[in-house]
């Protein structure tokens, strides 16, 4: 049943109180000029404000609550006057139009949310028009971000995270490289704002060690371990360990290094990635080499054998990570591709095609462009005669070129198959005073030793790490100290 507006009622009230006020007109008229009837209530009948009109006042019981301080008169019976309690206006019930459209506040809460990861082969639009959203949002979100990250650059297994509001409209939207590291695109009145953000990360100590089966990489990933950490503790032993043909079945190794966590959007604790070791033991048939991580001054950290002697020496024995020697430094080899008997002077290192290489030591670029069947062709020249070479690169660091200064570990281009090759490799080459000697045999300076006045402080902090590292093997690697 509709009811009538408020408006409407008003005027209906209205017209009743005139039409009654006519028809009892007389009736009231002689109520009022009977002295001996209207005394008695003379008292309960004030005056009405100025404001009223009389008419209201003349409306009997029937048409409901009356105004505070208003008496009514019955039409049936002149006897005492009924008394009724004043209503607040705010009781009173409120008219709602079913039909009326919510407001913009009502539904500007409302998200929609769209999350995935890009799959092999696929772009970040491919990815979202998969997942319906239209082309308008996918430039907004190229272009607003264009600034802090080019999505030409991304990767399978990177994530992203779209808001939309209930029309549509971009609301956020956060695309991630890594768990540590992502970008952030959010509206605001004034338009969209970016920043790059990084996830907090907290280190807790843990150690693993095992027995060499196969590889180092092999062994630590066993254990349930990030491969990184074999990286980082080949990187540790880089001057004086090949990995490449130096590990041997039953070799065993011990790691003491920081685990790092972040806390995730749910509030739970996610192991994010290996940090970084404080310790770290390699026995084998090649010897016994220790590491121990020590800073002489606040963050600035460097690795020492337990004598205090630094690890590090002039020259690198490889110019990338541990990786697969596909040919060896030779007198007479037989060419894969010429077919001919000549000798290598080189060692061939067999890697993934795109793989990071790094100069074996400080120096400055002599040259870097096309040599045949070199292909993409990187030449460094260091103190005391040396120059090392780096053949069959892909591609060479950006900003690299002839006169650079360079620093050991510092990259300078790619691993490829440019030139006469038969698989993506680096044939890596050291002279001498213009002649080539074997990589591998090149005795090189150690570094700076721990300076005497840090000497007392290192051999505590050394025996403490030691102590910790421990000698046992197969240590389950989600072991916390």
């Amino acid at each position: 049943m509709a009811y009538p507006s408020a408006r409407a009622h008003i005027l209906a009230v209205w017209s009743m109180a005139l039409v009654i006020c006519l028809g009892v007109g007389v009736g009231t008229g002689a109520i009022q000029n009977s002295p001996a009837e209207a005394a008695p209530h003379a008292d309960l009948a004030p005056p009405l404000p100025a404001s009223i009109p009389q008419a209201v006042a003349a409306v009997p019981g029937a048409m409901g609550p009356q105004l505070p301080g208003v008496s009514s008169v019955s039409q049936a019976s002149p006897g005492p006057l009924e008394h009724f309690p004043p209503i607040a206006i705010a009781s009173l019930p409120l008219h709602t139009d079913a039909h009326a459209r919510p407001t913009r506040e009502a539904t500007s809460s409302l998200r929609v949310v769209t999350k995935g990861k890009l799959r092999r082969g696929e772009s970040l639009s491919t990815a979202l028009r998969r997942q319906g959203i239209d082309f308008q949002t996918i430039h907004t979100i190229s272009s607003e971000l264009r600034s802090l990250f080019d999505f030409r650059q991304a990767r399978p297994g990177d994530s992203y995270r779209l808001g939309q509001g209930a029309r549509g409209q971009l609301v956020d939207f956060r695309y991630s490289v890594n768990s540590e590291k992502s970008f952030y695109l959010y509206a605001t009145e004034a338009g969209y704002r970016v920043r790059e953000d990084h996830a907090p990360l907290r280190a807790k100590v843990a150690k693993v060690g095992g027995e060499i089966h196969s590889s180092l990489y092999g062994s630590i990933k066993a254990l349930g371990e990030r491969t990184q950490l074999a990286g980082d503790f080949a990187d540790i032993f880089a001057w004086d360990i090949d990995f490449s043909r130096s590990v041997q079945p039953g070799d065993d190794f011990q790691v003491l290094f920081e685990r790092l966590y972040r806390t995730n959007a749910e509030g739970e604790e996610v192991y994010v990635r290996p940090g970084r070791i404080l310790a770290a033991r390699y026995r084998g048939r090649i010897g016994d080499h220790s590491a121990v991580y020590f800073e002489s001054k606040k963050g600035r950290g460097s690795y020492y054998r337990p004598d205090g002697t630094s690890v590090e020496r002039a020259f690198l024995v490889a110019p990338l990570k541990f990786s697969r020697i596909s040919s060896s430094f030779s007198s007479a080899r037989r060419h894969p591709i010429l077919n001919v008997v000549r000798p290598h002077r080189g060692i061939d290192y067999a890697a993934a095609h795109g793989t990071a290489l790094w100069s074996v030591a400080a120096g400055e670029v002599i040259f870097r462009g096309r040599a045949g069947g070199s292909g993409n062709l990187v030449k460094v020249k260091h103190r005391n005669g040396y120059v090392s070479y780096y053949a069959h690169l892909s591609r060479f660091e950006p900003g690299l070129k002839v006169g650079s200064l360079v620093e050991q570990k510092q990259v300078i281009g790619y691993v490829g198959d440019t030139g006469l090759a038969t698989g993506p490799h680096v044939c890596f080459r050291v002279q001498k005073n213009g002649r080539y000697v074997n990589p591998l045999d090149i005795s090189a300076p150690a570094g700076d030793p721990v300076a005497q006045g840090d000497r007392e402080r290192f051999e505590s902090a050394r025996d403490l790490l030691f102590a910790d590292l421990g000698t046992g093997i197969q240590m389950a690697a989600d072991e916390a100290l």
